[in-house]
């Protein structure tokens, strides 16, 4: 495999790209199942004060490993030519950030212990410090992966390592190791995702050039870390504010029902991104072209998610206490009010894809900020309503940046936000007047057993979306995509069939002579 080819659009671009968000969204799907298995299990072995515990760590030194590779990573996926020597520079620079922000972490243990008044803190930030190693020597590798869109490799690379890093955290908390085995996850999971991508791209670092493509590609890489350091701290400031305010018990409700949000955001954008990024970027010059193809992602990712998030705000409450036991009410509550914000969230996720198409991170890193010091505002705005008045101030702070973000984002590609409407709008009316209903409904079916209520609620929630959407609005976009998927799937299914076929028909005097052949040529 040729890392450092030239990254242009090829004959292929669709099927590849195409072949890429399937095998995205199956190892999305299996590390959903991973994950839910662990969540439920964890849950049910520790205490909401253990997860506070790592969430106060996590919300001051969370932001460490999302700067140590300066932002290089997308600068990479997006270059037209890169040389092993620059690539060199780029993983010395890596590596560089990631031992200065291991040694900063272990550093700044006394100060959590001292900010949130709770000894416990100072381990838990030492384990997590020492997670910066095998981070940053996977991150140009994943990199490279990535630009040779060799998406099979890094799905099966995120299955291993999250089946690894549960299994080992399950068997520690049932052990009673307690908080401990939350804060070691993260270090194990990196290590083997670290070994992984080493191993499917076994590319040596060498002796650095620091030419001015390396330095434009920082550039770029700085810009993309403006706007990933204004993410964080609009996302985890509530998280400090809370750890700080009440402890880590409430803490640990509020990191419960933000994980479980977060990660279904992920489940639901995060497996086209890496897609996106490598083909959206090769397409740079073709502005219909590009239009096309993000209108029709981001028609069916809109069909999907924004009904499972509108289903989450009527379920939650019941799935969270069945699942994960009574202890994690005030979470299902929390989650309910997140699982609203989600509806628009999707959509503007795929605003950065445009973004880094574009190359304009600049861009990307101001629009960062802004919607940064909006979620501060609501943060405050929030505060003095105690923890749901956080979640509803974000919700709102969600809603009144998603047409802003369309706008801006699309300004390069003269994309204006009344199109992306009429490509997502459907969606959005039918998910929200469906949880209008369902709120509504879920209120005479109070004293219905939990399992027929939440039977109830989803097929009615289902079929009030798809009326609106399939009957009134008439869409028909997300169902061509789904074809296309099916019928791709399909396809490289029997082709492989074939091909094992046509194999296994080949005499034996035939397979000599092939193997002569390669022998010797």
């Amino acid at each position: 495999m040729d890392f450092f080819g030239d990254n242009t659009a090829q004959h292929n671009l669709g099927q590849r790209s195409l072949k890429g968000g399937i095998l995205s969204i199956g190892a999305r799907l299996i590390m959903a199942t991973v994950q839910a298995s662990s969540v439920i299990i964890l849950a049910r072995l520790l205490s909401p004060t253990d997860y506070g515990l790592v969430s106060m760590v996590i919300a001051v030194l969370g932001l460490a490993p999302l700067l140590m590779d300066l932002g290089t990573r997308d600068a990479v996926i997006q270059q037209s030519r890169i040389s092993p020597p620059e690539m060199s520079a780029l993983f010395w620079i890596t590596m560089a950030a990631g031992c200065i922000a291991a040694i900063v972490g272990m550093l700044s243990g006394p100060l959590l212990i001292h900010f949130y008044r709770e000894p416990r803190l100072g381990g838990i930030a030492l384990v997590f410090s020492l997670s910066m190693v095998p981070l940053a020597l996977s991150y140009q590798h994943q990199a490279l992966l990535q630009r040779a869109m060799m998406y099979r490799d890094l799905a099966l690379i995120d299955v291993v390592a999250g089946v690894v890093g549960t299994s080992v955290a399950i068997g520690m908390a049932a052990a009673g190791w307690g908080y401990w085995s939350l804060a070691f996850r993260s270090l194990i999971i990196y290590t083997v995702v670290a070994a992984g991508v080493w191993w499917r791209c076994p590319w040596i670092p060498g002796r650095p050039h620091f030419s001015s493509d390396v330095r434009s590609m920082i550039k770029f890489g700085l810009h993309c870390l403006g706007y990933t350091g204004a993410d964080f701290a609009g996302k985890f400031a509530d998280r400090v504010a809370i750890g700080r305010m009440s402890g880590p018990l409430d803490l640990g409700f509020y990191q419960k029902a933000c994980f479980l949000y977060e990660n279904s955001l992920d489940l639901m954008t995060g497996p086209l991104r890496v897609v996106a990024m490598s083909g959206l970027s090769k397409l740079r010059g073709n502005t219909d072209v590009l239009w096309k193809s993000w209108s029709r992602a981001l028609s069916a990712v809109a069909f999907l998610s924004m009904p499972a998030f509108g289903l989450l705000v009527i379920t939650s409450q019941d799935m969270i206490v069945l699942f994960l036991g009574e202890k994690w009410r005030s979470a299902s509550v929390l989650l309910s009010i997140f699982a609203l914000a989600g509806i628009p969230e999707v959509i503007r996720r795929t605003c950065g894809w445009l973004h880094n198409a574009a190359g304009r991170s600049d861009r990307f890193m101001k629009w960062g900020v802004f919607a940064s010091i909006v979620q501060i505002l609501a943060l405050f705005i929030g505060l003095p309503f105690g923890v749901q008045g956080i979640a509803w101030a974000l919700v709102a702070s969600a809603y009144l940046l998603f047409l802003p973000a369309i706008a801006y984002s699309g300004q390069p590609f003269q994309i204006g936000v009344w199109s992306v409407v009429k490509v997502v709008g459907p969606q959005m009316v039918g998910a929200l007047l469906a949880v209008v209903l369902g709120l509504w409904l879920r209120t005479t079916l109070e004293s219905a057993q939990v399992f027929l209520r939440i039977g109830i609620l989803s097929f009615a929630y289902a079929s009030v979306y798809l009326v609106i959407v399939l009957g009134v609005f008439r869409l028909r976009e997300p169902l061509q995509v789904g074809r296309s998927l099916v019928k791709a799937f399909a396809s490289q299914a029997s082709g492989a069939a074939n091909s094992k076929s046509a194999s296994n028909q080949i005499s034996p005097q035939a397979r000599e002579t092939h193997g002569a052949k390669r022998a010797t040529s």
